[in-house]
């Protein structure tokens, strides 16, 4: 009698009918809500690297806006979800803090698209993901991981200078169904996507 081995608890089999993995990047601010969308969304038991903050980071991680944070993501979160019979998303969020940016170019590798998370109490802490998207020409929504009422999304996306072709919507990352909104709008907004065309050489 073979032996048979039995998927690990919490996670499910890849269908055999799925044929395309698509890399998907989750950005954004230090507690913004990165760990928590791809936990709340992950079909398996996400692989998390969170620790607990210590001392060392005193006076290197800027905890204005999220005095209760107690843990940190020291590498990226990896999920999985699949969005139907052949396609499936596997999510890498980043980490947030400056110390770990220098990873960010390894996790866009490879990547078709990318989520920004944002906390409307700290919009500047989208800068730089925003930043290093549009210079790897890299399609992405903005999601307003909203903790509390604030400015309304017609201001969130002046703020962030974003063009009217980027999708721009409300979420709430502890909800599953709301993650996998977002998570639709991005793969909704990757069929349509078409890269800027590359600037002409000039003459000699």
């Amino acid at each position: 009698m073979e032996a048979t081995t039995a998927p690990a608890p919490g996670r499910p089999p890849l269908a055999s009918t799925a044929s395309q993995a698509l890399k998907i990047v989750i950005v954004g601010g230090f507690g913004v809500g990165k760990t928590t969308l791809v936990g709340s969304v992950s079909e398996m038991r996400p692989l998390s690297t969170e620790e607990v903050m210590t001392q060392a980071s005193d006076g290197v991680d800027d905890l204005s806006g999220v005095r209760d944070k107690r843990t940190t993501t020291a590498a990226f979160d990896f999920g999985r979800i699949t969005i139907d019979a052949t396609r499936v998303l596997y999510l890498f969020g980043a980490p947030g803090q400056k110390r770990f940016w220098f990873l960010w170019e390894q996790i866009f590798t490879g990547s078709l698209g990318a989520v920004v998370l944002v906390d409307t109490a700290r919009v500047e802490d989208s800068w730089y993901a925003i930043d290093r998207l549009e210079h790897h020409h890299t399609p992405f929504v903005v999601a307003v991981n909203r903790f509390a009422p604030g400015p309304s999304l017609h201001d969130v996306r002046n703020a962030l200078d974003l063009s009217n072709d980027v999708p721009l919507l409300e979420c709430d990352a502890r909800s599953r169904e709301s993650s996998r909104d977002v998570l639709i709008t991005l793969v909704r907004h990757l069929s349509r996507y078409r890269p800027p065309e590359s600037a002409p050489e000039r003459s000699s």
